[in-house]
């Protein structure tokens, strides 16, 4: 089924006069009411301001995603609003926010609500689509947009509706210091090796690093009174531009498809106990899913 399908002209908004994200929700939410439709507006309005102190939904590109799932409602409400002069909110990339699309959903349909929103991220990754969206006039046209884009809806939960689409990664010539940068900048404790192709080929990850520095961390181990000539991470600091990312890495990782079943991916984990499958397609690296996304998207909500 396209996701265009799961619209409503009547809860398509094309000129927003909200100033910042949690007014044009109220705006937004005072379009369901005007419809005639009865639930607890403040305990929705509180839920979708608590997923907001969880983590911004401002995603970039121009586009924000407030969500919550609950049972003041009873029903999936996909309600868009666009604001032609931007949004005063602060960004991951620096753009005004001009697209907001707001889910309303129940806790009992997790699969249409996540494959929804999956959906929508990637019709706003789409090159141009923010400008294209600001030319628009109608409701209609707004919704022709996103018929044509042919952006579906699985019958079963995928990787693609889950998965980090922003892979942080280093090649096999950068090095240690490189790696280190990148793990502190994203806030990750692994990262994706590729090659000039941007073919996977290996991960490395926090504890590489910290093996690097103490090669004989085994001998240290058996002798906790073990004398060291030299203070190892000092040596580390040293040599942190010239160890490459080839010396390190390890090829011993998991991958699957965009279009693999979530649960299939979520059963390896648990089973193999890792937190990370790169998500490949054509030996190419499009994303990574991680364990703690699982809990965050699909349990946490």
């Amino acid at each position: 089924m396209k996701i265009a399908n799961l619209l409503m002209e009547s809860r398509i908004n094309m000129d927003l006069q909200s100033r910042t994200k949690d007014e044009a929700v109220g705006e937004m939410l005072d379009m369901i009411r005007d419809a005639g439709f009865e639930f607890d507006y403040g305990r929705v309005q509180a839920s979708i301001r608590e997923r907001e102190e969880v983590e911004n939904t401002s995603y970039g590109r121009g586009f924000a995603f407030p969500h919550a799932r609950t049972d003041a409602v009873n029903e999936l409400y996909i309600v868009i609003g666009v604001s032609k002069q931007g949004l005063e909110e602060k960004t991951v990339d620096g753009v005004p926010v001009h697209v907001v699309c707001l889910l309303l959903t129940p806790s009992t349909i997790a699969k249409l609500y996540l494959q929804t929103l999956s959906g929508l991220a990637n019709f706003a990754r789409q090159d141009g689509i923010l400008e294209k969206i600001k030319a628009l006039d109608s409701t209609s046209d707004l919704i022709k947009l996103l018929s044509d884009s042919n952006i579906m809806i699985d019958k079963e939960l995928m990787v693609k509706d889950v998965m980090r689409h922003g892979v942080a990664r280093v090649t096999p010539d950068d090095t240690l210091k490189d790696v280190a940068n990148q793990m502190f900048r994203h806030r990750l404790s692994a990262l994706a090796v590729v090659d000039n192709n941007f073919r996977l080929v290996g991960v490395i990850n926090d504890r590489d690093l910290i093996k690097a520095g103490l090669p004989d961390y085994k001998t240290l181990i058996s002798n906790l009174n073990y004398s060291m000539d030299v203070e190892p991470f000092e040596e580390l600091l040293k040599k942190e531009d010239k160890i490459k990312v080839s010396q390190l890495y390890r090829d011993d990782y998991e991958v699957t498809t965009p279009d693999t079943r979530i649960v299939e991916v979520a059963a390896i984990m648990i089973f193999k106990d890792i937190r990370r499958v790169f998500v490949v397609d054509n030996e190419l690296l499009v994303g990574v899913l991680l364990r703690k996304d699982i809990v965050s998207m699909i349990i946490r909500g």
